[in-house]
């Protein structure tokens, strides 16, 4: 009996160095990345380029397609969404593959700010989820999101929904329909595969999920949405 207390204990503070060890370099990773370029420095940065859009210069479908394709609880939980994480833990062990990372739209603005380039999977993962909590203590859910949709890529060189609206449908992203709005809200998730130039079937494809998600949280009904794909 003994000798199984003493394997648990042992096992325990394997977990917690290897922890410790594995939080101390993702905290290393903040800390030098935001030595050289505060929070707020990078967040003046990309509102003075060219293509940066406000908030209220886009249509509310458009932000509600997001919201709900890709953090549904944004507006509830914090900088990161523990239930969201659970789920993709057991997705990816189901399928033997990492296809979900259950990251919230805010750890996905982190990344963009700052880690896109960013190799070691590991430390970035702790480092955009202590920007994140940054992010979430110093702007409002309304800045971050438009945070995003400026950071965001989706392909063809473009990036944030103002260059991603001008150059897909020439227009501005106030004057996005119902139907390009969701078109573009499912593109980057994948953008090589669901660009609208490159695959306007699986765009098709992925814009139904966009749809499906407004419906099943309240963001269109059902005949809105019927609408849309005919």
């Amino acid at each position: 009996m003994k000798f199984f207390k003493r394997l648990l204990l042992i096992i325990l503070l394997a977990i917690l160095l290897v922890g410790s060890i594995i939080f101390f370099n993702g905290y290393k990773l903040y800390k030098t990345t935001l030595d050289s370029k505060s929070l707020t420095d990078k967040i003046s940065e990309i509102k003075n380029n060219n293509s940066y859009v406000s908030y209220d210069k886009v249509p509310d479908y458009y932000l509600n397609a997001i919201i709900a394709v890709e953090d549904h609880r944004f507006k509830d939980h914090g900088p990161i969404d523990v239930i969201s994480i659970g789920r993709a833990i057991v997705s990816n062990v189901q399928s033997k593959e990492l296809n979900e990372g259950g990251s919230t739209i805010t750890q996905q603005v982190a990344k963009n700010l700052y880690f896109i380039t960013e190799d070691n999977v590991i430390s970035r993962k702790i480092a955009e989820i202590l920007v994140a909590i940054d992010l979430e203590k110093n702007y409002s859910k309304d800045q971050i999101l438009e945070f995003y949709i400026n950071t965001i890529y989706f392909g063809e060189g473009y990036y944030g929904i103002k260059q991603a609206s001008n150059g897909y449908y020439d227009k501005d992203p106030i004057d996005l329909t119902l139907n390009e709005a969701t078109i573009l809200a499912g593109v980057p998730n994948a953008p090589s595969v669901y660009a609208p130039t490159v695959n306007p079937d699986l765009a098709k494809n992925r814009q139904g999920k966009v749809i499906r998600s407004m419906v099943e949280y309240n963001y269109l009904s059902q005949d809105e949405a019927d609408k849309i794909v005919k």
